[in-house]
């Protein structure tokens, strides 16, 4: 029996996927999972064979999900799913070593096998996924510029980014401008948006 823990933020996608799981002799669904945490505490519990992480949920990512069973040396296999192609997202998948990185409008049945591939030891990944590693472009930005949009994203202010980092407030604005114009943007969230999407921050 291969069992399996499923942590997607959408229920109803959850239970669609739960349901049709359920129907193959060979698959159990121990656990469902609607965020991060929920998840990994379920991956804790029940140690699954493998485990299917939406890429963006709340809390934490499926991608850190995946990094920190990596550091704790857990053997579940993972399988990222996502609803977008992001060569980004997907290079950091593949450092992360996961088993399988699937898009969603797969049909049941690919996903079906993709759970019997990677309890076997074998890798899985979406034909449209694997195109885009081609079209990857490379990561303009400096490290420094990198750690302002990362806490920009997250919120946080000019005059905090200046704290946080120890910075000037002249510096964190020079760092905010270089990146806008690198990544060919206007405002600091499109810079933001294009940075995430291509898996850089």
């Amino acid at each position: 029996m291969i069992r399996v823990v499923i942590a997607e933020d959408q229920k109803m996608l959850r239970g669609a996927l739960t349901s049709l799981l359920k129907l193959e002799d060979d698959i159990e669904v121990v656990a469902e999972a609607a965020d991060g945490l929920e998840a990994w505490d379920a991956i804790m519990k029940y140690q699954p064979d493998v485990c299917l992480l939406d890429i963006e949920m709340p809390s934490m990512s499926g991608l850190e999900i995946a990094e920190k069973l990596k550091k704790v040396k857990n053997m579940t296999r993972v399988i990222i799913v996502t609803t977008f192609a992001r060569p980004g997202y997907l290079q950091k998948a593949i450092d992360a070593q996961v088993d399988g990185y699937l898009l969603k409008d797969e049909p049941i049945d690919f996903l079906i096998e993709a759970i019997r591939s990677v309890k076997r030891g074998e890798r899985v990944l979406s034909t449209d996924l694997a195109a885009a590693l081609f079209l990857k472009e490379v990561n303009p930005l400096t490290e420094r510029e990198m750690d302002v949009l990362r806490l920009a994203k997250e919120g946080m202010t000019t005059r905090e980014i200046v704290s946080t980092l120890f910075l000037t407030d002249g510096t964190v604005r020079n760092y905010l401008s270089s990146a806008i114009q690198k990544l060919e943007v206007t405002t600091r969230q499109q810079a933001i948006e294009k940075a995430k999407n291509n898996g850089w921050i």
